[in-house]
């Protein structure tokens, strides 16, 4: 539990935020929000010490342990399951099972344990850190952008282990989903202010966006006002008779507090340029295979996949399985060890690929690398589609040397714009965008008249875009046709290749290699009704109570929230008398807090545990 008070920081002449005061309370997990470069990484540096703030007051209790997932890769052991097993905390560094479980949800595999760390890739070592901070058990997780390297069965996982979680946790990620998923508060950096409120990210926004409407409107009516007594002042001013009334105009104008119009703030906002397609098929790919070498065998064989005008095709699946790959092979960049790939003769396609920034000239501008992506761009619309990827007016003119990765994956999407397309390809756009800009990639894709490959983990983007899936699991692929939440409903994840085979698999003698596989299907689907039926009654009961208690939760969270801020500005003033009152009841509700939480724990066990077991049985069919 920490409090923070009248934090006010700046780098240079931008001020980041200023006079924040919050509290993080016993077991909230916490969805930090705000634009890229408003400041939430520095609050993590700020909370860890590793910067001094300006001003104000981080108060952290004494003893009090906050784990924090390193990005930068510092390893001394000889083997990844070592490696992880140094994070354990004191009296349990010889509990390595709980290292391997978590490497195993993590994504790696039995016969990784005993590899070097330096064997794997960045995004396995990444991993491998957050392995080590989960493993540390400390009171307070800070995690800032713990996904960007996990693949959507490693997502699924983590979810669930951050949702068992007991202590403090506060998540700084661009996927919106995953936040809703996990936290039960949201703290958002707005215009140098800091505010923390009850529930998801959509109740955060909804509040920013009904503030920011009555703040518009009552600006405009004290600005009408204001006019309307100005100009009686300006009409009357020389009438003697009417000096007592002109003058109690120019006292309450002279009072009156402006509001001044708030600044726009920089988004990315734009449209993917959909060139015109008359025929219905844009491209047949047939028996494709590929393998980079003998050793690693096949990534995919036998490979069949049509692309239709209009197609929301999402490609997901574990990492290392052949997704980027795929799509290298249908963009023409790799060239399929068999098979074949017929596209229309008129086909455009336009590329996105997460690793291709490198491709970038370092000693061009963004405007320039725009401007020189097609023949027919112009200038000015170089300049347009900067402006678009928030590069306005003189940022136009950077160097790219100078970027971010996240500024280059911006100007990758913006030379994407510049050449109409009919068929877009896309690795995991997201990775390096902020909410608010994923937000605007996913209403751009929906919008886009032509058809989308995409590549991606995020679970908002599967839910809203995708009418058709290609699945990399089990060892191997299948296609899916229907949404995605119609493929959790009928197929499902599975959530661990070394899992214990379930009883329905046992009972049949082998592993089901393809969903619902059988003799008798009719049978099959009777039984499955039925126990979907049971599932919906056995969870019923626990849904509804988990929505109560999270109402109660809610309400003393706000209960709790006054409290301190009342207890701060009393510690502030030096009320002695108030604060020991205040710090009472303080007291009083955390206790009652901690029962609804244990109360909270114990009923989310018991209903994960019985939808583990209805989905153990599910899959047997």
């Amino acid at each position: 539990m920490i409090r923070v008070s009248n934090l006010c920081h700046s780098y240079g002449s931008q001020e980041l935020f200023r006079d924040a005061t919050f509290g993080i309370n016993a077991r909230e997990r916490v969805g930090l929000v705000g634009r890229n470069g408003h400041g939430k990484t520095t609050l993590f540096r700020l909370i860890l010490g590793q910067e001094t703030p300006e001003s104000g007051a981080i108060i952290i209790p004494k003893n009090y342990r906050i784990g924090n997932l390193e990005q930068h890769l510092n390893f001394s052991q000889p083997t990844i399951a070592e490696e992880a097993a140094s994070g354990l905390p004191p009296g349990q560094e010889h509990d390595h099972w709980r290292a391997e479980k978590i490497l195993m949800g993590l994504g790696f595999q039995e016969a990784d344990m005993v590899r070097p760390p330096a064997e794997f890739s960045g995004g396995f070592q990444v991993r491998l850190n957050l392995a080590k901070v989960l493993l540390s058990d400390p009171d307070m997780l800070l995690l800032d952008e713990p996904t960007n390297y996990l693949d959507i069965i490693s997502i699924r996982w983590l979810i669930r282990f951050l949702r068992a979680w007991k202590g403090e946790l506060i998540l700084i990620t661009h996927d919106r989903s995953f936040m809703d998923s996990v936290t039960t508060h949201t703290l958002g950096i707005h215009r140098k202010r800091i505010r923390k409120v009850a529930g998801s990210t959509d109740k955060y926004y909804d509040q920013i966006a009904a503030e920011e409407e009555i703040h518009e409107k009552t600006r405009l009516n004290d600005e009408k006002r204001r006019k309307e007594v100005e100009l009686f002042i300006t009409r009357f001013r020389a009438k003697a008779r009417l000096g007592g009334l002109v003058q109690s105009r120019v006292k309450t104008l002279a009072k009156q507090e402006q509001k001044h119009k708030l600044e726009r703030i920089e988004t990315l906002e734009f449209a993917f340029n959909a060139a015109s397609f008359q025929a219905k098929i844009m491209l047949e790919a047939s028996d494709l295979s590929f393998q980079y070498d003998v050793e690693h065998g096949k990534l995919f064989e036998k490979l069949g996949l049509t692309v239709a005008k209009n197609d929301r095709i999402c490609v997901v699946g574990k990492n290392g399985r052949g997704k980027t790959t795929l799509l290298k092979v249908l963009a023409g960049v790799l060239q399929p060890e068999n098979g074949a790939i017929r596209k229309h003769p008129t086909l455009k396609m336009g590329y996105f690929e997460q690793t291709n920034t490198a491709r970038l000239d370092t000693n061009k501008t963004i405007e320039e690398e725009i401007l020189y992506s097609a023949e027919a761009c112009t200038k000015q619309i170089a300049r347009d589609i900067a402006g678009a990827m928030m590069f306005s007016g003189d940022d136009a003119l950077k160097k790219i040397s100078v970027l971010s990765g996240g500024e280059k994956s911006r100007v990758l999407l913006g030379k994407l714009l510049v050449s109409p397309s009919h068929l877009l390809l896309l690795d995991e756009p997201t990775n390096h965008l902020d909410m608010e800009s994923c937000d605007s990639l996913m209403a751009a894709i929906d919008a886009f008249d032509g058809a989308v490959v995409l590549i991606t983990h995020n679970e908002m983007f599967l839910h809203t875009l995708a009418n058709r899936l290609v699945v990399f699991d089990r060892g191997r692929f299948s296609i899916f046709e229907g949404r995605y939440q119609q493929f959790l409903d009928e197929v499902g994840w599975e959530t661990d290749d070394n899992l214990t085979r379930t009883n329905a698999q046992r009972k049949n003698g082998a592993a089901r290699t393809t969903p619902n596989r059988t003799d008798d299907k009719k049978a099959l689907r009777q039984q499955k009704a039925s126990l979907i039926q049971e599932k919906s009654k056995a969870l019923r009961p626990l849904e509804t109570q988990i929505s109560e208690l999270e109402t109660s939760i809610e309400r003393l969270e706000g209960e709790m929230s006054r409290k301190t801020q009342a207890l701060v500005e009393a510690s502030t003033s030096g009320d002695g008398v108030r604060i020991a009152a205040l710090a009472k009841e303080e007291q009083a509700l955390k206790a009652q807090l901690n029962r609804y939480y244990d109360k909270l724990d114990s009923v989310t066990r018991e209903f994960e545990q019985k939808t583990e077991k209805f989905a153990q049985l599910l899959e047997g069919f």
